[in-house]
């Protein structure tokens, strides 16, 4: 959190609240919230290159400052599930908060396969930290000794001071000085023990004058930190800045920890965060932990609270540990909405994608497929999301809101995707298999009504409005699913050989159904997604409406028609084959 391991009163966020509503993805079994009308644009679609890697998949982004609370807490079962990076936690024995101790917590992270960084000014409470030169070599040399006489191997670094932008005393010298001190200090103590800093705030203007003088002095710090506290948009110039410095005074490059990350009004919010672990990712950060800005042992608030229940950040993280293999190079549409990571297993047969950051219609185009032997000319796609109902509030688990084939065009496949801001979303792709595939005939009956999905007076001419009726024999209650390409639906009436379309192409609430000629009009495409229960929605591609009955009748004759997802039993439909 911006300058404390303590939460000040000025820098509480209030509950962080789900936007509720709007979820709807295009190629989805389950909507929750308005219909989309358009198609993405390339201004608002995430590029995944399949056959280009970035790096190894390390997991930068899991880590946390102060996730974790004591031996117990949290459960290793929820600090596992997410693969931890690195934790930055407190001296042993530190007053800066009541929990968190480096020796006690270490043994914790080391069985997530997670390292610690000690930062050392945290042994200090207050805000500026209460700190005195009178004993601060002696609080050095001890954590040092106490380090060694534990055994802990996964020590990753020792940070020397937290953000001196806002806590540093010029009562107490300057900052350069104790910065050589500290250094020197450790170094005679411990000769390898990478040291990390300065750790500013996200105001990093004093970089310049921190690096000439650690050049000079020989105090140049293995790994250069600093934190990222306001927005994800900003890291790409920081690190830009932070690398030209690294130039201008002949340092070797060295690797990034971002200690903190993530605004107040962040934390807990999939939608917010998924931007920061695309950006670390694609800039080559070495690791980076989640701020802390309300409780101790929250793994950076992706738990209700400490050692609570997984909140709906916990999820986009649960999907980000997932991944394994070499992590892909992603190519947003611009530097804010829509953005993600993406990996591609060691097999070299799953894909996995982490994206959001956007409302209202975007897409994922994935490139490079036809040159990986494990897909040919179709592949299969999940996707799901994690939604944001608040920070403090648990979530079961994501959602799985598809699974379709898709036909791989020219090595690219394009998902179209209809997004919450707050929400995270899940794409997966592995090859196509085939199953699941609904091409076939069937009786459509439904599920409110017992109804058949029938034409009225079982007309067969263009442009008969199609309704319910009682099921019988007749041909009109024939329905043929076609596939259509990208998981998408034509389903032509038997009798007539007309298909299931929306009158005047609407994609207004209340349009209704009727039977129309082929003639390529985007209004006859469905998407026909399970519900998990055995039933089906049945999902314009036009409008992204659900086909429904008019006022949920239950009588024979009522018009059929699409409405929003609003969660009645009309939108239900069971498929009997014919």
């Amino acid at each position: 959190m911006r300058g404390i391991a303590h939460p000040r009163p000025s820098c509480r966020p209030t509950s962080v609240v789900g936007l509720g509503a709007a979820v709807l993805v295009a190629a989805s079994a389950a909507f929750t919230g308005p219909a989309a009308h358009a198609a993405a644009s390339p201004s608002t679609t995430l590029v995944v290159r399949a056959d280009q890697v970035l790096r190894p998949v390390t997991h930068v982004a899991t880590g946390s400052l102060y996730g974790l609370a004591n031996a117990n807490t949290p459960s290793d079962t929820l600090v596992q599930a997410i693969k931890p990076n690195t934790f930055v936690q407190k001296p042993q024995g530190g007053h800066q908060q009541p929990t968190g101790d480096i020796l006690t917590v270490a043994p914790k992270a080391a069985r997530a396969g997670a390292k610690v960084v000690n930062r050392l000014s945290d042994y200090y409470a207050g805000w500026p930290y209460q700190f005195s030169w009178s004993n601060w070599l002696s609080v050095v040399d001890d954590q040092i000794a106490q380090t060694k006489a534990s055994g802990i191997t996964n020590l990753a670094a020792y940070a020397p001071w937290n953000e001196s932008d806002n806590t540093w005393l010029n009562s107490n010298g300057t900052f350069e000085d104790f910065w050589t001190r500290t250094y020197r200090e450790i170094r005679a103590k411990d000769a390898s023990t990478p040291i990390q800093g300065p750790s500013f705030s996200d105001n990093i203007s004093d970089m310049d004058n921190f690096l000439r003088n650690a050049v000079a002095t020989n105090t140049v710090p293995d790994i250069i930190a600093w934190h990222e506290l306001s927005r994800a948009s900003k890291i790409a110039g920081d690190v830009a800045t932070v690398t030209s410095l690294e130039d201008k005074y002949g340092i070797s490059r060295r690797p990034i920890a971002i200690e903190e990350y993530a605004a107040p009004a962040e934390v807990g919010v999939p939608g917010a965060l998924v931007g920061y672990i695309a950006k670390f990712e694609r800039l080559g950060v070495h690791d980076a932990e989640l701020a802390f800005w309300n409780q101790s042992g929250a793994l950076g608030d992706l738990l209700t609270g400490q050692g609570g229940s997984p909140n709906g950040a916990f999820w986009l993280y649960k999907w980000y540990a997932d991944m394994s293999g070499s992590m892909l190079v992603t190519t947003p549409p611009a530097q804010t909405g829509i953005d993600g990571a993406a990996a591609r297993n060691s097999a070299g047969n799953e894909i996995d994608v982490v994206f959001g950051g956007s409302s209202g219609d975007s897409a994922v185009t994935v490139n490079g497929l036809g040159g990986l032997a494990a897909f040919g000319s179709g592949v299969h796609v999940k996707v799901e999301y994690t939604p944001s109902p608040g920070r403090t509030v648990a979530v079961s688990g994501p959602t799985t809101v598809s699974e379709a084939d898709y036909a791989v065009s020219n090595g690219s496949v394009t998902v179209p995707v209809t997004t919450n801001s707050a929400y995270a979303y899940h794409l997966v792709i592995t090859p196509a298999s085939g199953a699941g595939t609904l091409d076939g005939s069937y009786r459509i009956t439904n599920k409110n009504s017992g109804l058949a999905l029938d034409t009225q007076n079982q007309g067969t001419s263009q442009g008969t409005p199609v309704d319910q009726a009682t099921a019988g024999g007749s041909t009109t209650q024939t329905w043929t699913l076609v596939s259509a390409g990208s998981g998408l639906y034509k389903i032509r009436n038997q009798a007539s050989g007309l298909l299931l379309g929306i009158t005047n192409m609407s994609t207004a609430d209340g349009g209704t159904a009727l039977i129309w000629t082929d003639n390529g009009t985007a209004d006859h495409l469905w998407r026909v997604v399970p519900d998990g229960t055995g039933s089906y929605k049945i999902v314009n591609s036009n409008s992204g409406l659900l086909l429904g009955v008019q006022n949920m009748s239950t009588s024979s004759g009522a018009q059929v028609l699409q409405w929003e997802d609003n969660g009645t039993a009309d939108h239900l439909w069971q498929l009997t084959a014919r």
